[in-house]
């Protein structure tokens, strides 16, 4: 259904007004469902909602980061939102906890997330503040490749309200305890060093002392010479080193998190006009194919409000759920 702008709304005459209206009339006494997309027609028409509360250019949001996070970050919400992030110095991150382990990370990632944003908008004096955070595992489908959740938290004190965005993909996080130094050229060249780096400590991977940042072959060698002759049972430890600047597939990861993230503050809410309206929940239910029984699988998706109770129904393509997924014909 075309979206009902202000040029079309304006050109209605009442002869127009009133055919639609019949029409409407026709369709509900026949049971008839026109096709929607609420989440097109409420994007479509947010720009001209009064007030418009939501608008970010030139506005100034901190950014609290000493692993180069701003080079991809600051581009993205520069070209859609037209901000601009400001790197905020004066506050080492690690404390809050390192991938190395040599600090651990209190709480969840959320809260290391929302911690940095906080102390970034402290420091700089903004009321708008950007942090993220990694997280890194196995993935949630098989549990046997390396996985990276970058997580990128939006907070606006102005408006109270904070915008999360998670996004999950590719890494070469790995690591590798080796006996020789041919081994551990093995690992390097298997994760693509010198481009992403490398972190050596010996004996094991919860020694003290340890190696961050090595980028260059020879330093590597040295490194992993001294971890050798350093352990009592001459092993090394190999790592990659996971920290934004040392590892260019990371980077990545955060720069498609930051576009998720622009895209999130570019939808308003319809009720409030809030930036950050977008999918929150499914709601279940989808009919068996068969026997029309509902299923698990999802029918549509929730948008709602970061501030307000609004949400919008945005139903899925699919009319019907595959039988497998039904619990009476395939119990």
């Amino acid at each position: 259904m075309k979206t009902l702008t202000k040029e079309i709304h304006t050109a209605l005459t009442p002869a127009m007004a009133l055919s639609l209206l019949k029409e409407g009339d026709q369709r509900f006494v026949n049971d008839l469902k026109v096709n929607r997309n609420l989440l097109q027609q409420t994007n479509e028409t947010s720009d001209r909602q009064q007030p418009k509360i939501c608008d970010y250019r030139n506005q100034q949001v901190a950014l609290l980061t000493q692993h180069g996070k701003e080079g991809v970050i600051s581009p993205v919400l520069a070209k859609l939102l037209g901000c601009h992030v400001e790197k905020v110095g004066g506050f080492d991150t690690d404390l809050l906890g390192t991938f190395s382990r040599d600090i651990a990370r209190e709480g969840s990632q959320l809260d290391a997330a929302r911690k940095k944003a906080r102390i970034g908008m402290e420091l700089s004096g903004h009321y708008i503040g950007i942090a993220s955070e990694g997280s890194f595992g196995t993935d949630p489908f098989t549990g046997m490749l390396p996985w990276n959740s970058e997580l990128l938290i939006w907070i606006d004190d102005r408006l109270g309200i904070e915008i999360v965005t998670t996004l999950a993909g590719k890494t070469n996080f790995s690591h590798r305890l080796v006996d020789s130094w041919e081994e551990a050229e093995d690992f390097a060249r298997l994760v693509g060093f010198p481009e992403h780096r490398l972190v050596v400590r010996p004996a094991d991977k919860n020694h003290a002392e340890l190696r961050k940042g090595l980028a260059d072959w020879v330093s590597l060698q040295n490194t992993v010479t001294w971890a050798l002759n350093s352990a009592p049972n001459r092993r090394a430890f190999i790592e990659t080193d996971m920290r934004a600047f040392a590892n260019p597939t990371r980077m990545e990861n955060i720069r498609l998190a930051a576009e998720d993230l622009a895209r999130r503050l570019t939808s308003l809410c319809p009720a409030c006009g809030v930036p950050g309206f977008s999918k929150g929940g499914l709601l279940l239910g989808l009919p068996c194919e068969d026997c029309g029984t509902p299923t698990n699988e999802a029918k549509a998706d929730i948008h709602c409000c970061v501030r307000c109770e609004h949400q919008v129904l945005v139903e899925r393509k699919l009319e019907y759920a595959c039988a497998q997924f039904c619990d009476y014909c395939n119990p």
